[in-house]
């Protein structure tokens, strides 16, 4: 629902039913139960759409079958929020199919990351509230505490306040705008696309695993020359999980972005990492370097 300066999605409280879809690879059905399981245990109601069990070659069904599960999902009234199965690959392909006056009109938390980035900027692009970045089914079977806790928050409908504990500053400032972004490798593939992101007016997040840092370089300098990052406000770099050097991604990143003057800051834990907490995507977000803060005020 949006009321005002309101940007929001309705809260999902332990008790509420969350619904699973699956917009991209198949999943391993050990790690998705013991992931499910870890649902209930948080206290939810969990709703299980037998479509999300269907397979074509490495994904999780048919395009047109994965878009209509999501978009079910969307119009049901009885399900309260929305987790992803896994990431993979897959969700690309079906954003030609998602029915965006239903899930505009129905705005509920809608939790994914890694390949789900193609939906997440989507839902942002089109103001859809709810785009939360944050575990998969099949990632929440060896989650934290840390993790866990930063979910229910999400799904609550809580503010968003995330201190870095030990940030990297790339670059010194305080900056505001709306929070988006995503996996670095799914959003170069999106493009030159009629899906291409547009960073202007946003605090740029990114994350990424098992990338060398000459691919990092690559990605960022087709966004870059793409013009996806005229008027991003400031960049915020979450998980590197594997992309070693790491120092030499954050030299990489520096480069990148001198020529906008904007605030960076590395060692956010989201993403491929250890924990990944939750970023309310499309909200309006304050970054300050000094303090390692990033604040989602939940408005738009």
């Amino acid at each position: 629902m949006m009321r005002n300066n309101e940007y929001t999605a309705g809260p999902v409280e332990p008790g509420g039913t969350i619904g699973v879809c699956a917009p991209a690879g198949s999943f391993d059905s050990r790690m998705f139960q013991a992931g499910v399981s870890v649902l209930r245990e948080m206290g939810f109601e969990v709703y299980l759409p037998d479509t999300i069990y269907s397979r074509r070659r490495y994904l999780a069904g048919d395009d047109v079958i994965r878009a209509e599960t999501l978009n079910r999902l969307y119009a049901e009234p009885e399900v309260d929020g929305i987790i992803c199965a896994r990431g993979g690959y897959g969700s690309m392909r079906m954003l030609d199919h998602l029915d965006w006056d239903t899930i505009q009109a129905n705005p509920k938390p809608f939790v994914g990351f890694s390949d789900i980035t193609a939906i997440l900027v989507r839902m942002v692009e089109h103001s859809v509230a709810g785009a939360i970045h944050g575990p998969v089914v099949t990632s929440l079977a060896y989650s934290t505490e840390r993790t866990r806790r930063s979910l229910a928050a999400a799904l609550s409908g809580k503010e968003n306040h995330i201190t870095i504990t030990d940030p990297v500053v790339l670059k010194k400032g305080e900056s505001r705008g709306i929070l988006s972004g995503g996996n670095l490798a799914t959003l170069s593939h999106l493009a030159g696309t009629l899906y291409q992101p547009s960073f202007q007016n946003r605090l740029f997040f990114m994350e990424d695993t098992a990338e060398p840092p000459y691919k990092i370089d690559r990605m960022l300098t087709q966004l870059r020359m793409a013009g996806c990052f005229e008027g991003v406000k400031g960049v915020i770099v979450g998980a590197l999980e594997k992309c070693e050097p790491e120092e030499m991604v954050h030299e990489i990143v520096t480069e990148t972005f001198d020529e906008y003057d904007v605030p960076v800051m590395a060692g956010m834990d989201a993403g491929h990492g250890k924990d990944n907490l939750c970023l309310a995507f499309g909200t309006a977000a304050r970054m300050d370097t000094a303090t390692g803060i990033l604040h989602c005020s939940g408005g738009r």
